[in-house]
Order: C-alpha cells, then sequence, then structure tokens
C-alpha cells in the first residue's frame, strides 16, 4: 500500500455526457462498493435526476443524491488540481500515461484534491476533453476487443483506489466461514465399515479374489476430502436411510 499524504480527499468520479441513467446508477454502485461517493456530471443527455439511475445504483443512493450537474467538464474540475482522462486511445494528445493502479497510487500521495473523468458510453471522451486532463489513464487491454462499458471502467480506477488508500477507507474482505476440521479416524472408520457392510451382501465385492483391491480402492477414494466429522455424519445418515428402506421393502416382499 502507498503512503498516503495527510488529509489526502477521494477522488471525484466525473462523467462527461453520460447517456443513460442506468449507467450512472450502475457507476454509483462501483463507486460506493469501494468507499467513494462523490459523482459529477456534465451535461448528462436526459437530463438530472433520473428515474433511471436509482434501480440501477442498488442502494447507493447516497452518490445520486449528492451528485452535482455542470454544463462543461471545464467547470466540473475547475476545483481540482489532479484531473485524469480514462480512455484507451491517445488521440493524438501528448500526455503522460498510466495504469489505474498508477493513477491510484498518485491521487492518494498528492495533498490536493484529483479527478478521474469518464466519457460518454458510446464514444469516450473527446479530443477537448482529454486535453482538460493532465494524466491519461489506460487499461492495457485486449488488442482485439477494447470495449469497457461505463461501470466496468470506474470499478477499475475505484479498485485500485481503495488498494492505495488510507487504512479507514480499505477494503474489508468478505467475512471467511470457519471451515470445521477434518473427522477423527474413528468417525471414517465406521462410515466406511458401514458401507461396505451394506455393499457386501449385495455381491459388490464379487469375484472375492478383487475384495482387497476394491476395498482399497473405496477407502483411497473416500479419504481424499479430509471430511469433516458433519460430512460423515451426512454420509451416514444417507446410508442408514437406504438401509432403512431395504429392510422396509424386504419385509413387504
Amino acid at each position: 500500500m502507498t503512503n498516503p499524504a495527510p488529509n489526502v480527499p477521494p477522488p471525484i468520479i466525473v462523467l462527461v455526457r453520460p447517456q443513460l441513467g442506468q449507467n450512472i446508477g450502475k457507476a454509483a454502485r462501483a463507486m460506493l462498493n469501494f468507499g467513494l461517493t462523490r459523482m459529477r456530471l456534465v451535461a448528462p443527455r436526459d437530463g438530472w435526476p433520473n428515474p433511471s439511475a436509482g434501480p440501477s445504483a442498488s442502494g447507493a443512493d447516497v452518490v445520486l443524491e449528492h451528485a452535482e450537474v455542470f454544463d462543461t467538464l471545464a467547470e466540473a474540475v475547475a476545483d481540482c488540481a489532479h484531473v485524469y482522462a480514462t480512455t484507451v486511445r491517445k488521440r493524438g494528445v501528448t500526455k503522460p500515461v498510466v495504469t489505474p493502479e498508477a493513477a491510484a497510487a498518485a491521487i492518494v500521495a498528492a495533498p490536493a484534491q484529483s479527478a478521474i473523468v469518464f466519457g460518454p458510453e458510446r464514444s469516450g471522451l473527446d479530443t477537448d476533453d482529454v486535453a482538460i486532463a493532465r494524466t491519461i489513464i489506460t487499461v492495457p487491454i485486449n488488442a482485439e476487443f477494447g470495449s469497457l462499458n461505463l461501470a466496468q471502467a470506474v470499478i477499475l480506477c475505484a479498485y485500485e483506489w481503495s488498494k492505495h488508500a488510507t487504512q479507514d477507507s480499505a477494503l474489508v474482505q468478505p467475512p471467511v466461514e470457519e471451515l470445521l476440521p477434518p473427522a477423527p479416524q474413528f468417525e471414517f472408520d465406521g462410515m466406511f465399515d458401514q458401507l461396505t457392510g451394506m455393499l457386501e451382501p449385495l455381491g459388490y465385492f464379487e469375484p472375492e479374489i478383487r475384495k482387497p483391491v476394491t476395498m482399497r480402492t473405496l477407502r483411497t477414494m473416500f479419504t481424499k476430502p479430509a471430511w469433516n466429522h458433519l460430512e460423515v455424519r451426512t454420509m451416514r445418515g444417507i446410508l442408514t436411510t437406504l438401509a432403512h428402506h431395504r429392510r422396509i421393502r424386504e419385509r413387504n416382499s
């Protein structure tokens, strides 16, 4: 993790001329997943607020409620000292080009407000938009298919920022379910004896000469998963149920 400069604000996500409310909502969801809440919209095609954004945000309402709207990109980033333009093409503009990871490291180390700018869904940022930025963010991508949707692009940058952010803003891993320890050998042996005891009268181990090999293969197969005691008990429950139903059939026959 990069050592962040003190009191560095999280980057502002700027969407330039976004076309669909659903995509704005998905971008908000991607932002909030990684701790970003400040969104600015530049001339959204269908106006703002947009009723289609809320359902797509899946609960990231705080981002949408505080989204700011501007007429131009220059106005949207006027208070930002560091402006990054995301594009897969350089468009003839000579500027530093970095990956999302490198941009994130620079953002958290710079004691000023940063903005990451994303273009319209269909065409991306135009040359004039890129010219406003000081640095270009480009994702190494398949040369045969360099297509990311808006939310995907936002989540890449938001995730990289979260990896370098302060401890208070860092990612929290989902809780890990504690795995049960492997069952003790006597439990496994009891299950195995129950299984082979049910198979024996059914002729499973015939011919007799093959029985040692078959038994060994069965034991090897069942010991591979390192079953815990709950799994062993479950299997024994299955075997008990099968044996019970077999006895019922035998009595009724």
